[in-house]
Formats: C-alpha cells, structure tokens, sequence
C-alpha cells in the first residue's frame, strides 16, 4: 500500500520562504514522476510541478522562478522550496505520484498560509 506524507506547511509571512517535503513508502509502481497540486478554496486544483525520475521538472507559470522542486530518489522523497511567497499562494498543497502530469496516488495535503 503505499502512502504519500506531506510536512513543512505553515502560516508564512508575504515574502517569506516554506519548505514542503512528501515521503513515499511502498512501491510506485509504474509512476514517473513526483509532485504537487494546490487547492485554495472555492477553486480547482491546479498542478504547481513536477519531478521525473530522471530530473526533468515542470514548473506552473504562476511560480516558475519563485518554486523550486527537486527529489530524493533513493529516498522517494520529494521537496518544494517556495520563495517569494504570495497571498494568492495560499491552498492545500497535496503531493502526488504519478506519470508524468496524471496522479495516480494522493498525499493527504498540507496547508500553507501566506498572510500578515
């Protein structure tokens, strides 16, 4: 079974800096890819990036330059450092595993708070 924990969200002043991480324990098998989804309420979930196995990233335009996401492959474990951090950040963040852009497991979301 596997299961995908989120930690590191947090209330965080305009400007300020969070670091998201998201541990993967079983087999994802068949998945490519590691990232995250963000939710803000009343909205879609909208895709925020994305990490290959082999290093490739994808990043949304609203934080490309700002976002960054890399892994742990040995340790399944992906990261988002997000800086410059905006109010229009605020959402469940919810780390995925998947093929490419498609989740096909879910994390349970962490919530980031970007307000003064």
């Amino acid at each position: 079974q596997v299961q995908l924990v989120e930690s590191g969200g947090g209330l965080v002043q305009p400007g300020g800096s969070l670091r998201l991480s998201c541990a993967a324990s079983g087999s994802i098998f068949g998945a490519n890819a590691m990232g995250w989804y963000r939710q803000a309420p009343g909205k879609e979930r909208d895709l925020v990036a994305f990490i290959t196995t082999g290093g490739s990233t994808n990043y949304a335009d609203s934080v490309r330059g700002r976002f960054t996401i890399s892994r742990d492959n040995a340790k399944n474990t992906v990261y988002l450092q997000m800086n410059s951090l905006k109010p229009e950040d605020t959402a469940v963040y919810y780390c995925y595993a998947g093929f490419f852009r498609a989740p096909t497991y879910w994390g349970r979301g962490t919530q980031v708070t970007v307000s003064s």
